[in-house]
């Protein structure tokens, strides 16, 4: 089941003092970002934030569950009412995730020329 653009929205909205919030449609469902770094995912109208030793902080002993099937299991966000708190997690979150590996270029495509008889 893909997930709602406005939960999505509605959770930029109330992370919205986490550095450069963004989010991105993948497969149906949803990655947000701060900055460059995918915190957390939107599947089935769920929220699924990265488990990290600082998340686990904030929110004590969270509810870990996997965003779909196959994945590494996340961290289960029920209250999306709570901005302060929220932003915190994701800010918190964004520090300790590490840097995206860079992408590698892509490489030209070259045309090899053949005579044709």
């Amino acid at each position: 089941m893909a997930s709602d653009a406005s939960l999505v929205d509605y959770i930029c909205t109330q992370i919205a003092n986490a550095p450069d919030v963004s989010s991105r449609k993948m497969f149906g469902e949803y990655a947000i970002y701060c900055g460059a770094k995918v915190v957390a995912l939107v599947c089935d109208n769920q929220l699924f934030v990265k488990p990290t030793d600082a998340g686990r902080a904030i929110l004590g002993d969270p509810i870990e569950a996997p965003p779909y099937p196959g994945a590494k299991p996340h961290y289960l966000i029920d209250d999306l009412d709570d901005a302060e708190a929220l932003t915190r997690l994701f800010i918190e979150t964004s520090r300790v995730l590490p840097e995206p590996k860079p992408k590698k270029p892509r490489a030209t495509k070259t045309r090899a020329t053949r005579a044709r008889g």
